[in-house]
């Protein structure tokens, strides 16, 4: 089994620029992929990372490459491009996408890949860019236990936790009923909270109770702590992505087919906000939709 050595990241955002840091730092060579916001980039340059200039330069000259892009549709043109990840494939180079992706797409591009010679895993995270950059994501794996444990030194630099759940897709899988689970709670938080205020309840003491209860739940104190103390950094997730997240949930349960109730109404929840203007607004400020909704209500009542 080839020890990884050179590793190559695309996507040095929120996330990804906590995960090149703590590669770097445990003495991984690594080389990214420039960025439309280069502040991430640059620093991640300074710290001792070289820059490339396309896809296709990272597959042919590293051992593995990490991709934490925004969708599957923006991993398949990583991947499909005339410059992309499949052009540079080297025999043996390791694919390794922490997108919350279309698991179907997944297992698509894993065939591609594997028909060049490389190899595909899915390794979703779960967590905030805060855990990132200390180091502790966790992960769900999916693909190939031996591929997976020839990067787990690498995995270990930037996570915790780190959970195998099968094949190539089933990590992908395990990560949009994860984020149905942690963006309802969200939905349902905001909805709540946006009642309290509206309704003249003391936040402060509802958050008393909450905390107390079996009512609470970490997206509860990440909303409160918005809504509250006016913090917005406990949960910096556009809501843009959170529709987009769900929508890939729904897109799921039809091919299984199960009933999406509460999936379907969340999703809507997150569309209006994000045709309101809120998409790169973060998660908790859908309170403010709601709120601002319940006032336009009452204007018209007037």
């Amino acid at each position: 089994m080839k020890k990884i050595e050179r590793v190559g990241l695309i996507g040095a955002g929120l996330m990804g620029h906590g995960i090149g840091k703590n590669i770097l730092a445990k003495g991984y060579r690594l080389s990214v992929l420039a960025h439309r916001n280069r502040e991430p980039v640059d620093d991640l340059i300074a710290k001792g990372a070289t820059e490339a200039k396309s896809p296709a330069e990272l597959a042919a000259s590293c051992d593995m490459v990490i991709t934490v892009v925004g969708n599957s549709v923006q991993m398949e043109n990583i991947v499909r491009r005339a410059d992309g990840l499949l052009a540079g494939i080297r025999n043996g180079t390791i694919v390794a996408d922490c997108t919350t992706a279309q698991p179907d797409s997944s297992v698509v591009l894993a065939a591609e890949i594997t028909a060049k010679g490389g190899h595909f895993v899915d390794i979703p995270m779960t967590r905030t860019p805060k855990e990132a950059e200390a180091g502790k994501l966790g992960l769900m794996t999916g693909g190939d236990k031996a591929v997976l444990a020839q990067i787990n030194p690498v995995l270990e630099c930037f996570a915790d936790t780190i959970v195998h759940c099968g094949d190539v897709g089933a990590a992908h899988k395990a990560k949009l009923i994860n984020n149905m689970l942690s963006l309802g709670y969200a939905a349902v938080t905001a909805e709540a909270l946006s009642a309290a205020k509206k309704s003249g309840v003391d936040l402060n003491a509802l958050r008393q109770i909450v905390s107390a209860g079996g009512a609470n739940s970490v997206m509860f104190q990440r909303l409160a702590a918005y809504q509250i103390d006016g913090d917005n950094t406990q949960l910096r997730f556009a809501v843009a992505n959170a529709q987009k997240d769900v929508r890939y949930f729904l897109q799921m349960a039809e091919t299984l087919p199960i009933p999406t109730f509460v999936a379907s109404a969340v999703h809507q929840l997150y569309a209006m906000a994000n045709g309101s203007g809120y998409g790169q607004h973060y998660v908790p400020e859908v309170i403010d939709v709601l709120t601002e909704l319940g006032d336009n209500a009452l204007a018209r009542d007037d």
